[in-house]
């Protein structure tokens, strides 16, 4: 489903400049915009003040396409659909299947014509001549953030290869509001490339580039790794920590990292356990009836389907439901097989029993989200119990849950997921919370102690 987003004013696109010169680059922006338009036919633009957004941005697929020439927006590391529309010339060019999604046939193409750039020495900058133009009809930036929430942008880009320092690059683009047609409030990018080591050595230079005063924002894009002096050094001065366990390589152990993070006080906020926010309030909802209250003491059988691949959601969502009910791990069994079945026995405070199944769904139309999940089943060995409710996300997933049912007869409800799943759209309404979220650092504490009898039994 395809986004309206606002129309955008690119007041600045990127410009080289070198790492003293930042901050007066920015300066002068906004000067000299204003300055040459006294006679009031545009708009007057002013930088937001509103906070600082720190995205780290390992994957590399932005900056191969700009360097082809094929991007022309900001390496902000978010899939937006500037982002979109030069994978999908990429890949038109190239003879590649064009969807717009980065796969390992159009990233490994973009790595050899780009190596073969900088062997002939023909590499060419990006096209900076934009101009400052508004357009009702496509993105002068690459994602839906600045949009909805002007402000600074520093991205962070590793690349692989020899330490040469760190290059920097400044860009400006303003969202016209409807509200407002006399003053624009604009968002600035600053964007430092560099290998990993020389981003960290300018650890320093970049916590100095976060607007003082006002909230802050660390992006880490990837698994973030306490013992990262890069990822230390901002953690420690920013309001909250935003990661997206759906893209994390060893799924089950980088959460444990997540819950190091947490235990260090470190402000975490995943957005993969915000793509579960329908789900438990259906789950809430479903035992809200005053008749139905008593019957959840009875539930003694979770069952999850999720999409094979990334158990993430599954593991937070047991976790959820476990500490809201007091129910504490015992142990945890893995079958394996092509559902990758995982059972976990809970003990309750009356000393019930409760069996959780995990199961990884094989499917043939996989989604944008890895591990997103399919269905669920609570339910009661006390055939008698009116307890048994299914919620699922398609109609494939309800009769799977249905026919595994029994004789109970069991409330069913479909799940209606948030409007967009994607990174670039919860991470705008992440932006404007940063206090402690305790539902989820209770959930992980219970997920963290199953993984953790998981990893005790090889």
């Amino acid at each position: 489903m395809a986004t309206q987003s606002l129309p955008i004013v690119s007041i600045q696109p990127p410009k080289d400049v070198s790492m003293t010169e930042i901050e007066a680059e920015l300066h002068q922006i906004w000067q000299s915009y204003n300055s040459d338009n006294d006679n009031g036919e545009s708009p007057m633009a002013t930088r937001a003040t509103t906070f600082t957004f720190v995205v780290y941005e390992p994957e590399e697929t932005q900056q191969l396409l700009a360097a082809l020439g094929f991007y022309k927006g900001p390496i902000d590391g978010i899939d937006g659909p500037l982002t979109e529309a030069a994978i999908k010339t990429a890949q038109k060019a190239y003879g590649l299947p064009v969807t717009g999604k980065t796969d390992a046939g159009i990233l490994d193409r973009l790595r050899v014509e780009q190596a073969k750039k900088r062997s002939d020495g023909n590499t060419k900058e990006a096209d900076a001549s934009n101009g400052q133009q508004s357009s009702s009809d496509s993105f002068r930036i690459a994602d839906a953030i600045a949009a909805a929430n002007p402000c600074r942008i520093i991205a962070l880009c590793p690349v692989s290869g020899e330490d040469e320092g760190v290059t920097a690059q400044v860009s400006a683009y303003c969202p016209i509001q409807k509200q407002s047609h006399n003053t624009l409030i604009c968002c600035e990018y600053i964007t430092l490339q560099g290998t990993a080591e020389a981003l960290e050595r300018i650890g320093g230079i970049v916590s100095g580039l976060l607007i003082g005063g006002l909230p802050k924002f660390l992006w880490w894009k990837g698994t973030p790794d306490p013992n990262d002096a890069l990822f230390k050094r901002l953690a420690a001065v920013c309001n909250s920590v935003i990661v997206d366990s759906c893209v994390f390589n060893e799924p089950q152990d980088d959460l444990l990292r997540v819950q190091t993070l947490l235990e260090q006080g470190i402000p975490v906020a995943d957005l993969n356990w915000r793509r579960l926010a329908p789900w438990q309030e259906l789950t809430a909802e479903a035992f809200d009836p005053p008749e139905r209250r008593e019957a959840l003491k009875e539930v003694d059988k979770v069952t999850i389907n999720y999409e094979k691949g990334n158990p993430d959601q599954a593991l937070m969502f047991i976790g959820w439901l476990a500490s809201r009910l007091q129910w504490h791990p015992v142990s945890y069994t893995k079958e394996g097989g092509d559902y990758d079945i995982k059972r976990i026995e809970f003990v309750a405070p009356d000393q019930r029993t409760i069996e959780a199944e995990l199961a990884g769904i094989p499917t043939a139309d996989w989604g944008d989200i890895p591990g997103d999940l399919i269905a669920l089943r609570l339910s009661s060995t006390n055939l008698d119990a009116d307890c048994c409710t299914v919620l699922c996300s398609e109609t494939t997933g309800c009769m799977r849950m249905e026919a595994g049912g029994g004789a109970q007869a069991c409330r069913i409800q479909q799940v209606t997921p948030m409007s967009d799943q994607k990174a670039e759209f919860l991470l705008s309404q992440q932006l404007r919370r940063w206090s402690r979220d305790m539902l989820y650092v209770e959930s992980m504490a219970i997920t963290t102690a199953i993984l953790k009898l998981a990893s005790a039994n090889g």
